[in-house]
């Protein structure tokens, strides 16, 4: 009889902690999702408000958000996990949510900002990075870029729902950067 491999455990813990999270927010009827998972102005006076710059992005909506991001998590996450590390891959994950939360925060004071989707971005910009060679830039990621740019665009300028298309773009826009600065280390080698 084969094990179960617990075989990438940054993605596996992000989706564990986000689970856990989609669940305390049921029982505690959103508050634990409002306090701890939802990034929105408040006082920096306020310790928790510095949790929120980064636990938004294991807090949902419902069921149907969660499970949006994370199937495209648990498709595109281990093999990056693989290809770059798990530190590594953390590091990317920590970055994008600090730096979408402190976004959020500052520009749109009026509404709050919770779910994966950044995180799901940067990893789909990553991914479209794969293979790319020293001097070169991937086809792949300027298909990726204008199909998923124009989209985001878009959306933000005909569509009207709760979607937050612009994190989105910022998502994208860091697993760009961490892209390029990752191959850039792995080159120096």
């Amino acid at each position: 009889m084969k094990k179960l491999q617990y075989n990438s455990p940054v993605i596996l813990s992000f989706f564990l902690v986000s689970l856990l999270a989609l669940a305390l927010g049921f029982l505690t009827k959103d508050w634990v999702t409002w306090h701890l998972f939802s990034v929105y102005r408040a006082p920096l006076t306020d310790p928790l408000t510095y949790v929120r710059f980064f636990g938004h992005v294991l807090g949902h909506a419902d069921v149907n958000h969660f499970l949006g991001n994370m199937l495209l998590l648990l498709v595109i996450g281990p093999p990056l996990e693989e290809k770059y590390g798990s530190l590594t891959l953390l590091a990317g994950i920590v970055l994008t949510a600090l730096i979408s939360g402190a976004l959020q925060f500052v520009f749109f004071p009026g509404t709050a900002l919770l779910g994966a989707s950044g995180i799901v971005f940067m990893l789909i910009m990553l991914a479209s990075l794969s293979g790319m060679k020293e001097g070169k830039i991937p086809l792949t990621l300027v298909l990726v870029a204008l199909l998923y740019l124009g989209q985001e665009v878009y959306s933000i300028l005909f569509v009207q729902n709760n979607v937050a298309n612009f994190m989105h773009i910022v998502g994208g826009a860091c697993g760009t950067s961490f892209g390029f600065l990752a191959a850039k280390q792995r080159l120096k080698f």
